[in-house]
């Protein structure tokens, strides 16, 4: 084995860059993030940490609503924009259009192709940050991103961040079956 140790540090690969969107003071805010997973199949939950001293944390609280938008390469420069300011100094509420679902509070990206409306159903405070886990109530996708009834990855075209270089990735080429490959395998 021929490994470096690196110290204690959260480098998952790869990192979704997602678009969490909170009304904050009546207001749509959309904050960049890479720290979001799926937490839950049945009900269907998803997992954002967001540091303390961002502004969207109010609007989660207060809501308790908030959106997991997914940016496609097209909406890159805006997403990265939205995570270069603070909706505590600049209005992002025009950045993009936003729209609403069941919930009413919790604002979608309408450029992104996929969008999760969800309702807080869990903060924990970490550390540096507050981990909300949220029940997914509808899913909303560009209907040109779909492919037999479902969202299709390469039409979405979401985008990747590489915490350990700083930079943003797009998906690459399919590699194999999930659950299929796995059969090829001899011991």
């Amino acid at each position: 084995m021929d490994k470096l140790a690196m110290g204690p540090r959260p480098y998952l690969f790869p990192m979704p860059t997602v678009l969490i969107g909170a009304n904050v003071n009546e207001k749509p805010n959309y904050m960049a993030a890479a720290w979001a997973s799926i937490a839950n199949w049945v009900p269907p939950m998803v997992a954002v940490a967001v540091n303390h001293a961002r502004y969207t944390n109010k609007g989660i609280n207060e809501n308790r609503t908030f959106s997991v938008n997914m940016p496609s390469r097209k909406q890159l420069a805006k997403t990265d924009y939205c995570g270069l300011v603070s909706g505590n100094m600049v209005d992002k509420s025009a950045i993009f259009e936003s729209f609403y679902g069941k919930l009413e509070t919790a604002p979608m990206a309408s450029e992104c192709p996929v969008s999760l409306e969800c309702k807080l159903h869990t903060s924990l405070d970490l550390g540096s940050h507050f981990l909300f886990i949220g029940e997914i109530v509808d899913v909303y996708v560009d209907k040109d991103c779909i492919t037999d009834g479902l969202p299709d990855i390469q039409k979405v075209d979401p985008v990747i961040y590489s915490m350990s270089q700083g930079n943003y990735w797009s998906v690459g080429e399919n590699i194999g079956k999930a659950y299929s490959i796995g059969k090829e395998y001899k011991k």
